[in-house]
């Protein structure tokens, strides 16, 4: 299986403050043991496409269950 990017932005958004639900999501896709690259707009992982696909399920839980009201999430092969 090839490598998948996911590049994520959870809302509402408070640059410099990202918040309990941003907090959550980021720590849900650590606790499978995948890296985070946060970013000042987005946040973003690589891994492989099972991987990847189990982590945004992870964060897309975490983020709701935290107050999240959108999620936008845009993944490709790299």
């Amino acid at each position: 299986m090839g490598l998948s990017k996911a590049e994520f932005t959870v809302e509402p958004f408070n640059a410099g403050q990202p918040g309990l639900h941003v907090d959550a999501a980021v720590a849900a896709v650590e606790a499978l043991g995948v890296e985070v690259e946060v970013g000042p707009f987005a946040s973003s992982i690589v891994g492989d496409a099972p991987m990847v696909a189990e982590c945004v399920c992870a964060l897309i839980k975490a983020a709701t269950t935290a107050g999240a009201t959108r999620i936008s999430i845009t993944v490709e092969g790299v």
